[in-house]
Order: structure tokens, then C-alpha cells, then sequence
């Protein structure tokens, strides 16, 4: 599987500078291209190469930040998808002494690829100012504004600056929230619930007093909610699951957990079955996870946990069977060693097992 950063190939970039040059005809591509490619371009990751091609446009464009930013939004309709993240970044290594300029533009490049990370440092500088321009952003007719309204300002932002002060403090952040709670795009709608479980992490009791209000109004609140409460449930906040119907375990037992091949070698995968028993005289709503401890370099086990199923169980015993693969992946690297394997039933751990991994010979 090729990696993100190989988005950047030399047909890309050739490709890049014929746009560039339709608007800039003053552009010198030999210049960018030999600066892209100096000599650190194959040991940069991702982030990097995207920092990089912002850094290189800005000693290539005008020098007036204005001029360049004009000849970036001519150019953006043109240059739509993820590998276009250097427009807004070039925003957020140039802009942020040229708020007005630079706010129009991210506005503008969110549509392109999306300003979710370059918007963070204007948080940042000017909270206040700028919580007040991503509220307006909320009621944009535009879906990739009114989702950057919320995006930007989620205090855990997998990739983006950590928004401490929203960890600390995440009051700004819910007019936002309730502006879009209702919105009738799933884009939306996501990023929503995202910036919920993000702050529940922190402040689990606001999320679930929001939860409450929130809940069996509106079929996209409601889904919302589901989503922005997924920490909560995996970690059996008991409030959390009994808002779902999830909460009572006291019926439920795990029986007969059994790995059918106890010695697993990587590329292949874990078979296992359990037996789930409601012993009580009705159809139960159930929640059922498995949790993997994955042996690390060190001798400890990183737990991953994977939803297996919810729906009504009926009374009696219904047999689950399942496999998981160990194929190789690239977010995750395997050791040998003993591994765990645990059963989770409305948020409570029930069963385990250990097993091995094995190198394949």
C-alpha cells in the first residue's frame, strides 16, 4: 500500500505548476521544482512535505501576501482533494499577521481540500475573535464552512494543534455545536459528534448532560449523540449506555470462550467462539465487544477493542463465532509473544483468554 506522502509524485507537481502558471505567468517552476526536491524531500513524512511545499510557494509566489493569497484562491477551484492541504497551510505559515485576508481564504480553500488544521493557530492567537467568525461559519450555506466551524475547534484534532484551552475549558465551543446539531449533512453531522467525543474525554459529565437534552428529538441529533458518546460507551460509562438501553448486565453471562487456534501466525487469523446466555424470560439489548491486547516491543500489551455486535438477544444461549486477522497492516506492527483476547458485554469485561503469536517461518 503506497503512503500518503507518495501523493506527491513528480506527475503531480508537473501537473501543479502548468495550474500555477495559467494564473502567475511570472512563476518560475524550475525554481520551485528544484526546491522541492532538495536533499531532505524523501525523508520527509507527510506533514512535513506538506509544510515543505507551503514553504517552497512562498519564496516562489509574490512576495505581498495578499498578491500570492489572490493567485492560491484563482488557482483552488482547480485543485480540489487531499493533497491540497498546502493551500490552507500556506495560510497558516504566512497569515496570521493578515487576519481578514487570511480568514476569506480559508473560508475559500475548506471547499478545495479543508482548513481544519490551518484555522487552529488563529484559535489560538485571538480565541474570542475567532470563535465568533467559526459561530458565523455555522450558518454558512455551504457544508465544508459549516463542518470547519466545528472541525477546527475540536481540542483533540487527530494531526492538528492540541487546543488546550478547549481541553481545559470547552464552553466556547458548544454554540457551535448547538447550531449544528440538527444539520442535514452527514459531513456535518460527523464532525459533530467528533468534537463531542473529543471534549468527553475531558469533561464526560457536560457530554452527557448535552446527551440528554440533546436525545429523541431529531433523528440527526440522535445519531449524533450515538457518536459523540462511542468513548463513553467503550470505557462503560454506565450513564452512557443506560441512554442506549445498554446498562444492565445483571441477565447476561459468557460462557465457553474458546480460541479454536491458540498458536496464531501473523498473516493469518484468530478464530474464536463464545456462547452469550440471557437467562432472564425476555429479548435483551446487548452490546458486544472484543478487545485484543497486542504484545508491544516492551513486553506490554496495547489493547484495541472492536465492536462485534448490539441488537436484542433472546432468551437462552446464541453461540458467536469470529475470526480477526494478524496480515500485516501499517498502522500497527506485530510482535510475537502472548496475546489476550477478552469479551466486553455492555461495557464489562466478562472473559478472557490468552493466546500466542507467532513470526511465520
Amino acid at each position: 500500500m503506497d503512503a500518503l506522502k507518495d501523493l506527491y509524485s513528480r506527475d503531480f507537481f508537473d501537473q501543479f505548476v502548468c495550474i500555477v502558471k495559467e494564473a502567475y505567468s511570472l512563476f518560475d517552476e524550475q525554481t520551485f521544482l528544484n526546491l522541492i526536491y532538495d536533499d531532505a524531500w524523501e525523508d520527509r513524512e507527510l506533514k512535513q512535505r506538506i509544510r515543505h511545499i507551503a514553504a517552497t510557494l512562498t519564496r516562489t509566489l509574490p512576495d505581498r501576501y495578499g498578491d500570492a493569497i489572490g493567485i492560491l484562491t484563482e488557482i483552488a477551484p482547480k485543485c480540489k482533494g487531499f493533497e491540497y492541504l498546502f493551500f490552507p497551510d500556506f495560510v497558516e505559515l504566512n497569515g496570521l499577521e493578515h487576519y481578514d485576508i487570511s480568514i476569506r481564504a480559508l473560508e475559500h480553500f475548506t471547499s478545495s481540500s479543508s482548513s481544519e488544521f490551518a484555522v487552529r493557530p488563529f484559535i489560538i492567537q485571538d480565541p474570542e475573535r475567532m470563535m465568533q467568525q467559526m459561530l458565523k461559519w455555522s450558518s454558512s450555506d455551504s457544508e465544508h464552512v459549516r463542518r470547519l466551524a466545528s472541525e477546527g475547534c475540536r481540542p483533540r484534532l487527530p494531526w492538528g494543534i492540541s487546543l488546550t484551552l478547549f481541553k481545559q475549558d470547552p464552553q466556547p465551543i458548544l454554540p457551535i455545536l448547538e447550531a449544528l446539531k440538527e444539520d442535514t449533512s452527514e459531513y456535518v453531522r460527523k464532525s459533530v459528534a467528533n468534537n463531542l467525543n473529543d471534549i468527553s474525554k475531558d469533561h464526560p459529565e457536560l457530554v452527557l448532560d448535552i446527551a440528554k437534552e440533546w436525545n429523541g428529538h431529531n433523528p440527526n441529533t440522535d445519531w449524533i449523540v450515538r457518536h459523540g458518546l462511542r468513548t463513553l460507551i467503550k470505557r462503560g460509562n454506565p450513564q452512557a449506555l443506560a441512554l442506549f438501553g445498554l446498562g444492565d448486565c445483571s441477565a447476561l453471562e459468557v460462557q465457553v470462550l474458546t480460541v479454536i487456534n491458540p498458536s496464531v501466525i501473523v498473516g493469518d487469523y484468530l478464530h474464536f467462539s463464545f456462547d452469550i446466555l440471557n437467562q432472564s424470560d425476555e429479548p435483551r439489548k446487548v452490546r458486544i465487544e472484543y478487545e485484543i491486547g497486542y504484545m508491544r516491543s516492551n513486553g506490554q500489551l496495547s489493547l484495541k477493542r472492536f465492536k462485534l455486535s448490539e441488537r436484542l438477544y433472546n432468551p437462552g444461549v446464541t453461540t458467536i463465532v469470529k475470526k480477526q486477522s494478524f496480515k500485516p497492516i501499517t498502522t500497527r506492527k506485530y510482535y510475537p509473544g502472548m496475546h489476550r483476547l477478552g469479551i466486553i458485554v455492555n461495557g464489562q469485561e466478562m472473559a478472557t483468554v490468552p493466546f500466542e503469536l507467532m513470526d511465520r517461518p
